[in-house]
């Protein structure tokens, strides 16, 4: 009897939350749903179309422009999780630039006025941010990842994206805990993903060093950024902004040489910096997704106490490798 009665103590010891996610019909909200739905959690996804939307969870449609018909859904909610956004894989004209900042900007000021509004409302309010806020550093022997304390905010166009999505978020007067999620590259097994193009141009034989090289890499396991994310709403002291990436950044030279070595493949042709401006104009997209380095350091997770279950890159890989091969 006595490991029944452990096991249901397990059980109902698990807190359940409501957990609302707006923008929920990409790679990070249906992992996100999945995570928190298995969880034993009630779980909310918002978004303006059902398709992409994880089945575990209520949909609940919007516009991105008005209140109406999915504020309420705010009430009595533990966490509301903000990821909405247009993509920024495209080509950075003027029309995509403007829609790149007023998806962020817009939609994380209606959240703000939808948490003002309700009876109830949320315990915390995670929005989406970006680790690529920081300044290009590449590892010169003296030079350091950037921390959450000592990272020098930078001055392009992605960056002031990052800085003025943040400023409205902490702008919004709502008497809620607030996190900005400063997040690398997320690394999971879903077509189209960072992991899914990089894998196919390694097989291909294409998966040599980009550009020169030195270039870092920042990212996290697309199972360690759900538990972070996780660890930011139970823990009731962490507000601000907090980097979401692996604490063992690797350079682009290194991240292609574990993929090959995942993948059994001996070779890969490398890319030049032209090279790569032409197939990014064909593709349109921008080569700043693979020549930006981005060295970024966990220093408030790991102060907090939050343990990474991806250490290694190449263990990262293999494992998304592993669960492509198991589906």
């Amino acid at each position: 009897m006595a490991p029944l009665n452990s096991y249901i103590n397990n059980i109902f010891s698990i807190t359940q939350m409501k957990v609302i996610i707006i923008g929920a019909n990409s790679f990070l909200g249906r992992a996100l749903s999945a995570h928190f739905y298995h969880r034993g959690d009630e779980v909310v996804t918002i978004a303006r179309r059902r398709t992409g939307c994880s089945p575990y969870a209520k949909f609940v449609a919007w516009d991105g422009v008005t209140l109406a018909g999915w504020a309420d859904e705010l009430n009595h909610a533990q966490a509301v999780i903000n990821l909405a956004g247009r993509s920024v894989n495209c080509r950075y004209n003027e029309q995509n630039k403007a829609e790149i900042l007023e998806s962020r900007v817009q939609t994380t000021r209606l959240i703000g006025r939808a948490i003002a509004q309700v009876t109830h409302p949320p315990e915390v309010w995670l929005n989406s941010s970006t680790a690529t806020i920081y300044r290009h550093r590449e590892d010169d022997g003296e030079n350091h990842p950037h921390t959450e304390a000592s990272g020098e905010i930078g001055e392009d166009f992605s960056m002031n994206v990052a800085t003025e999505w943040e400023r409205a978020f902490q702008q919004s007067e709502v008497a809620v805990r607030k996190v900005a999620l400063r997040t690398a590259i997320v690394l999971g097994e879903e077509q189209g993903s960072v992991f899914d193009v990089l894998s196919a141009l390694t097989r291909k034989g294409l998966g040599g060093t980009m550009g020169g090289g030195r270039q870092m890499f920042s990212w996290i396991h697309i199972g360690d950024f759900c538990r972070a994310v996780h660890h930011c709403i139970e823990r009731t002291t962490l507000e601000g902004s907090i980097n979401i990436v692996s604490p063992n950044a690797e350079s682009n030279q290194a991240l292609m040489a574990s993929l090959r070595k995942v993948w059994g493949v001996k070779l890969g042709l490398p890319a030049t910096r032209w090279m790569l401006r032409v197939g990014a104009f064909f593709m349109r997209t921008e080569t700043e997704l693979v020549l930006k380095s981005r060295w970024v350091s966990p220093e408030r997770l790991i102060q907090d106490g939050f343990n990474f279950q991806y250490h290694s890159l190449e263990q990262a890989l293999q494992s998304l490798k592993e669960r492509i091969r198991d589906k």
